[in-house]
C-alpha cells in the first residue's frame, strides 16, 4: 500500500528520534583518540549523570540494554550467588534467564503480570534471609510488556528496614528520561538503561550507573568479563575516552538528547509523560476496555497495555491499524500475545501526537469490529484540558 504523511510509531520503544537528534548525528566521524572526542566524551558522561540523577559514574557501552544487563551481572555477582527477582512481566523473565545462564541462583517470586514488585514481600524475604545468602534484589522499574511501574524508592526502604546488605539492581531501559527515577536518592546500586526509549536515540547504546557499593562488589566477584569490565571502561572515561571504538555518532545524538531533556527540565519531562498517560487511560476507560495494570500507584507514564475482550485477537487488530492507518502499536509479549496491545507515549511525544494516535486506535477498533463505546478520544481531550496526571 502506498503511504503518505507521517508514520505513527506508538510502540513503547524504540521511540521516534527527534529531528534535533537526527541532525546532531549527521556529522563526520572524528578521531576517537583525539582532543575533540575527549571533550565530547566528557560532556556526554556528565550529561548522563544528570539524567540518572547521580554523582557516581555512568558507563556507556556500544550495546543494547541487554548488554548492560549482562555487564551488571558479571561485574557484581559470582557463580552460585543467590538473587531475589519478581515475575512482573516479559523482561523480568528474560533477566531471570540471563542470570541463570551465569550460574546465579534466582529466587523468582511469581506474579500475574498486572502488578509491580511488592515491597512488603521484599522486606519479608530479606528478613528471613538470616544467613545473608541473597546478594542482590533485581527489579524492572517500568515493565514494558505490561505498563506497570514498580515503586523503587519503597523497595529501597524495604531493604533498609530488613537491614540487609543486598545490592539493588534496577532496569530502567523503558523508563529513564520518561519516568521519575533517582539513582542516588533512591539508593540504587546499579541502574541499567538503553538509548532507544526515553533518551530518544536509535538503538545501540547501553548504560550502567554504578554506586560505590556496586563498584566494590565488582572488585571481589568471580565472574569473567572483558568487554563488560567496568574498571577497564572507567580508566579512560576519566579523560572522556573509551578502551575500544565507541559509537561516535550515537554519542553526538546523546549529547543533543540530554540537552533537550535538561532544557525542558526533568520534572517537566516527567509531568508531561504523566499527563499523556492519564489521557490515554481516560481513552481506554472511555472505550469500555480494560487497562492491564491493576494498581493505580503503579500506572506507567510511558505506555498503556490494553486488554481486548475475549474472542478478539489483539495482533489482528494491530495489523488492521497498521494497514489502514499507518500506525504501529506494541504487541503483547509471551503470555500476553494476542491478548493486549500497547500504546507508547514516550520521548518526543506531546498532546497533539497522542490525540492523533488515540484517534487511530478508535478508528481501528471500529474497523476491526472490536466491541467498544464511543468517546475515548473525547475523554482523553477532557483529561488533557484538565491537566490530569500532574
Amino acid at each position: 500500500m502506498s503511504r503518505t504523511g507521517r508514520h505513527f510509531l506508538q510502540i513503547p520503544g524504540p521511540s521516534p528520534v527527534p529531528e534535533r537528534v537526527m541532525r546532531a548525528m549527521d556529522r563526520p566521524v572524528i578521531d576517537h583518540r583525539g582532543p575533540e572526542f575527549g571533550a565530547l566524551g566528557r560532556e556526554v558522561l556528565a550529561g548522563c549523570r544528570a539524567v540518572f540523577q547521580t554523582e557516581g559514574p555512568v558507563v556507556i557501552y556500544p550495546s543494547s540494554g541487554t548488554g548492560a544487563w549482562e555487564a551488571t551481572i558479571v561485574n557484581t555477582l559470582s557463580s552460585g550467588d543467590k538473587v531475589l527477582m519478581f515475575e512482573t512481566g516479559h523482561f523480568a523473565t528474560l533477566w531471570r534467564q540471563m542470570a541463570a545462564r551465569w550460574g546465579i541462583e534466582v529466587e523468582f517470586v511469581p506474579g500475574d503480570w498486572r502488578r509491580g514488585v511488592d515491597p512488603e514481600i521484599v522486606e519479608a524475604t530479606l528478613a528471613e534471609d538470616r544467613a545473608r545468602d541473597i546478594k542482590a534484589v533485581m527489579v524492572v522499574h517500568n515493565e514494558t510488556s505490561t505498563g506497570v511501574t514498580s515503586r523503587v524508592a519503597e523497595i529501597r526502604r524495604a531493604i533498609d528496614r530488613a537491614n540487609h546488605p543486598a545490592l539493588l539492581l534496577v532496569d530502567t531501559i523503558s523508563s529513564l528520561g520518561s519516568a521519575d527515577f533517582r539513582h542516588d536518592a533512591w539508593g540504587v546500586d546499579v541502574t541499567v538503561s538503553g538509548s532507544q526509549k526515553g533518551l530518544m536515540l536509535p538503538p545501540g547504546l547501553g548504560f550502567t550507573a554504578i554506586s560505590e557499593k556496586a563498584r566494590a562488589a565488582s572488585r571481589s566477584n568471580n565472574l569473567p568479563r572483558s568487554y563488560w569490565d567496568w574498571e577497564e571502561m572507567l580508566k579512560p572515561n576519566a579523560g572522556g575516552y573509551f578502551p575500544y571504538t565507541p559509537a561516535t555518532n550515537l554519542l553526538y545524538g546523546l549529547r543533543e538528547a540530554v540537552a533537550m531533556l535538561l532544557e525542558e527540565g526533568l520534572p517537566e519531562v516527567f509531568a508531561r509523560h504523566r499527563r499523556l498517560a492519564a489521557a490515554t487511560r481516560a481513552a481506554v476507560q472511555g472505550w469500555g476496555l480494560e487497562v492491564l495494570c491493576q494498581e493505580p500507584s503503579e500506572y506507567s507514564p510511558v505506555l498503556i497495555a490494553v486488554l481486548l475482550p475475549e474472542g478478539h485477537d489483539a495482533d489482528a487488530f494491530r495489523r488492521i491499524v497498521l494497514d489502514d492507518f499507518d500506525m504501529s502499536l506494541g504487541a503483547g509479549l509471551s503470555k500476553l500475545a494476542g491478548r493486549v496491545f500497547r500504546i507508547g507515549h514516550l520521548g518526543e511525544c506531546n498532546a497533539l501526537t497522542l490525540m492523533g494516535a488515540l484517534s487511530g486506535v478508535e478508528m481501528g477498533l471500529d474497523a476491526a469490529g472490536v466491541p467498544h463505546q464511543r468517546g475515548g478520544v473525547l475523554a482523553a481531550m477532557s483529561s488533557l484540558r484538565a491537566g490530569d496526571g500532574r
